[in-house]
């Protein structure tokens, strides 16, 4: 059980900051591939914008040489990220999406061409907040207060450091479908992002769900003895306490039976410890089999197990537990190996007034002695 959960659980642990573990080779191909998928975004952008610029040249308000430069500087830098994430590069680093120096490329990329160019400066401007957009994807705050001053300082240094006319081109018809390409272009490239970044939310939420399960199948691990499937001796000891505290709160009986496989190293020595296991495990599926969903069973130690019986005085204990005892006797053991017969004997306790667990247990222990020394595949009441 705890086998087959390790590599999901381990698949989570990875994605956990401060985890400590090393990202799997699943971990690292889903970055990679989040890597590509920005890139091709931030690689349709510039296109988008030097297909608009494209429109401005035609219409003789920019020189032609501005629309392939700006896609050039553009797609040199998807390109450059590119290489660093396939060489494996940024996984070296903290910040393995490299936020903050795309983000500072970009901004002096449209800051440049805002100089450059000033003749079609609203569409570089405009360009900031798709780029500013691409980065709230992956930013933290931190790089956020890192980036901004570079903004104020770069949009400082164009507009009061220079005489340059930032313009919004809208003398001819040509101008106006551009200029108006570029709101509308720009618009939608921020919606498609606020679509991709729900996306990325479902997708996070998704990871959260099985971060969950991820918790809770470790704690039931935790809890649960790895062989029989039964409660391990630490939770079965603070079930006892917590049902001692439950049933003197509300003056109702208790009775708890500690269980004893007979000859249980003659099996292990006469048919071998797989056998022995698969006795154990049997026996476990038995007892789940035969008592109520009130009870708890768990494994006390090697093959003695405690099996709580809450609301349940000492004469119908006895009964259950003489029923158990034959249902477990008239198995077919030999399916193990010919000639085996496993019983059981028990030793039953039921709860006195202001008593503890350990001194339960001892008149629980008590009667199994008993049970043994009277011939054992038998009861005991205490």
């Amino acid at each position: 059980m705890g086998t087959t959960a390790s590599p999901f659980l381990h698949s989570i642990a990875a994605e956990l900051p401060g985890a400590g573990l090393r990202p799997n080779a699943f971990t690292l191909a889903r970055r990679a591939r989040q890597r590509r998928q920005i890139q091709l975004m931030i690689a349709a952008s510039y296109l988008i914008d030097a297909g608009v610029l494209q429109v401005y040249a035609y219409a003789g308000t920019i020189p032609v040489t501005i629309a392939p430069a700006y896609a050039a500087c553009g797609l040199a830098s998807v390109g450059f990220y590119l290489m660093l994430s396939e060489t494996g590069v940024t996984e070296r680093l903290k910040d393995h999406y490299f936020v903050t120096p795309q983000l500072i490329i970009s901004l002096l990329i449209m800051l440049a061409f805002s100089y450059i160019a000033p003749q079609v400066g609203v569409m570089f401007l405009c360009g900031l907040f798709v780029v500013f957009s691409f980065g709230a994807l992956r930013a933290t705050p931190r790089q956020t207060a890192l980036v901004w001053p570079i903004l104020v300082l770069g949009l400082a240094a164009l507009f009061l450091l220079t005489d340059k006319p930032i313009t919004m081109p809208h003398d001819g018809p040509i101008e106006r479908f551009a200029t108006m390409s570029v709101f509308v272009l720009g618009i939608g490239r921020c919606m498609f992002l606020g679509i991709f970044s729900s996306a990325m939310r479902h997708s996070l939420y998704q990871r959260g769900l099985k971060l969950k399960e991820a918790y809770r199948r470790i704690e039931e691990l935790a809890e649960l003895d790895e062989l029989t499937g039964s409660l391990n001796r630490r939770s079965i000891m603070r079930a006892l306490d917590e049902e001692i505290a439950r049933a003197q709160r509300l003056n109702n009986p208790c009775s708890v039976a500690l269980i004893d496989l007979d000859w249980f190293k003659r099996i292990n020595d006469a048919y071998g410890h797989p056998t022995g296991d698969e006795v154990l495990r049997t026996f476990a599926i038995t007892v789940f089999a035969n008592i109520r969903s009130i009870d708890k069973f768990g494994r006390y130690g090697g093959e003695e197990f405690l099996l709580l019986l809450p609301d349940t005085a000492e004469r119908e204990a006895a009964r259950m537990m003489d029923r158990l005892r034959m249902i477990v006797a008239e198995l077919d053991w030999s399916a193990f190996s010919a000639g085996m017969r496993v019983t059981i004997s028990a030793g039953l306790a039921t709860l006195r007034r202001d008593e503890s667990s350990d001194t339960l247990l001892a008149r629980a222990d008590r009667a199994l002695y008993a049970s043994k020394a009277g011939g054992r595949n038998r009861i005991t009441s205490a």
